[in-house]
């Protein structure tokens, strides 16, 4: 594998999961040693690196999943990564916040440097990372997709944020299954496959759908696949129906809406405008202060998960490792957690049925692991995301919650999610979709609602939904674009 970055150039890094990308990384902040050949930076040769020697040098990496202390202010979590170890003088908290406040400022968020890193929401989360690694002056930076968790808004302030330290003299590895943003912000794009250099490129001289096949190997053309004909979901009957439904501590208020089986729903909005909170009051993890939630017709009265599980509803978490999967289990212990009575009898566990039940699932959704018994947490993240989907489908629900489930997997993963979704609903389960990126919301949803301010302000057929017209709606514009426009 050959890679070269330049002073001020974004280049990005690009390839399936399992690809190398991760590897690469690795070697380069000093966490992996190479077998062979070397680093060069700034016209000096370094055979190995250590991560103490990378972040002397200069070399700072902002990882997908963020790594801050919950129990630590946004603050001391900044002042981790920048104040040198040592020194025995009195703290001066109020520089902390005061240097933590202008990092922030600088990315664009508006997040008090006081807040625990427990309360943060993923978006913010990020944010408080990349604050983190532009505070240490980096010369290269590493960015692992960073804006798997952001919206469109903190998407265009991020790239503010990189254009400048591009200004600056800063090279950045932009490493992103976000191809749109791969050909919008990188000069140069490096495919990666099984561990391989394919080529560097300019992006100016590659289209997606030549990057898509440098990528995988093989054309894909289903990123979004279609509708099955006579798929209409008109006469399939009501699988939820939500009104007035309401929750004062997390802001949700005055919902209503109904989902078809058959029908994929979309939940589209902004970052804080309670898309995530609603899907949470919908599954009981914060039971509603008012309304009603109705499941095939029944009304449900939901005041906990087990509440909501038991009525027929399975909710997919925005973030699959904290709250979808747990890394050091099995993948068949994952797949049976939400559905043991399936799987025991007289109260134990029948280990011979999980295994049956989770090999089902392995192959029905092509899941690339050594075995059903290997750790989550060896499998790539679009496999980890089958997994925990294969988990809640184990329940047998009417009604599926999925938040961001695409997010952070690659291209190939995401065009397999993708199937399975079409997969399900064709089998009469009804989805709920949640998704920051409007292309997605878009090439897979029946009907859209849009969300602000804790509420949803419009509902769009497909044929009426346009990027344009949801992200004026989410932004509370006044004029609203037609869905010519």
């Amino acid at each position: 594998m050959s890679f070269e970055l330049l002073a001020g150039e974004v280049h990005a890094l690009v390839g399936e999961n399992g690809a190398g990308k991760s590897t690469l990384i690795r070697i380069i902040t000093g966490a992996e040693t190479p077998d062979s050949g070397g680093l060069m930076l700034s016209g000096e040769s370094y055979r190995r690196m250590d991560p103490s020697t990378a972040r002397a040098l200069g070399i700072a990496a902002i990882y997908q999943q963020p790594s801050l202390f919950p129990d630590l202010t946004v603050a001391e979590n900044v002042a981790l990564a920048l104040e040198a170890p040592g020194s025995w003088r009195p703290i001066d908290w109020t520089a902390r916040r005061r240097r933590a406040a202008e990092l922030l400022d600088r990315v664009g968020a508006a997040i008090d440097p006081g807040r625990l890193g427990a309360s943060l929401t993923m978006p913010e989360q990020q944010l408080v990372e990349i604050a983190k690694a532009i505070g240490a002056n980096a010369k290269v930076l590493i960015m692992d997709e960073p804006t798997a968790a952001l919206a469109d808004r903190e998407v265009d302030r991020l790239m503010g944020v990189i254009e400048r330290l591009c200004e600056s003299g800063v090279g950045i590895i932009y490493v992103s299954h976000r191809l749109d943003e791969v050909f919008r912000i990188a000069a140069r794009v490096t495919v990666l496959r099984d561990g391989e250099t394919v080529k560097t490129v300019s992006t100016g001289d590659i289209s997606r759908a030549e990057l898509i096949r440098m990528m995988v190997g093989r054309e894909l053309t289903a990123v979004f696949p279609p509708r099955d004909a006579g798929s209409d979901t008109a006469d399939h009957g009501t699988a939820l129906d939500v009104r007035r439904l309401s929750n004062r501590s997390t802001g949700v208020r005055d919902i209503s809406f109904s989902v078809r089986r058959g029908e994929i729903f979309g939940i589209a909005g902004l970052v804080g405008s309670g898309r995530t909170q609603l899907a949470e009051t919908l599954f009981g993890l914060t039971p509603p202060d008012d309304g009603e939630i109705a499941i095939d017709e029944r009304i449900a009265h939901v005041q906990s998960p087990a509440d909501a599980i038991n009525a027929g509803m399975a909710y997919l978490p925005e973030d699959r490792r904290r709250h979808g999967i747990i890394m050091d289990m099995s993948v068949a212990a994952n797949t049976s957690l939400a559905s043991l009575g399936r799987v025991s009898r007289f109260g134990l566990l029948d280990r011979r049925a999980e295994r049956r039940t989770a090999q089902g699932y392995v192959d029905r959704f092509r899941i690339k692991a050594p075995s059903i018994r290997a750790e989550v947490s060896t499998l790539s993240g679009g496999n980890q995301q089958k997994v925990a989907l294969a988990r809640w489908l184990a329940t047998e629900p009417s009604v599926l919650i999925l938040d961001e489930p695409t997010q952070g997997v690659d291209v190939g993963a995401k065009g397999e999610i993708h199937s399975l979704m079409r997969q399900l609903v064709s089998r009469g389960i009804a989805i709920v979709m949640i998704s920051s990126e409007l292309p997605e919301i878009l090439g897979m949803c029946d009907r859209i609602a849009v969300m602000r301010a804790g509420t949803i302000t419009a509902v769009l057929s497909r044929s009426e939904a346009t990027q344009s017209r949801l992200l004026a709606l989410a932004l509370g514009a006044i004029d609203v674009p037609s869905a010519g426009e």
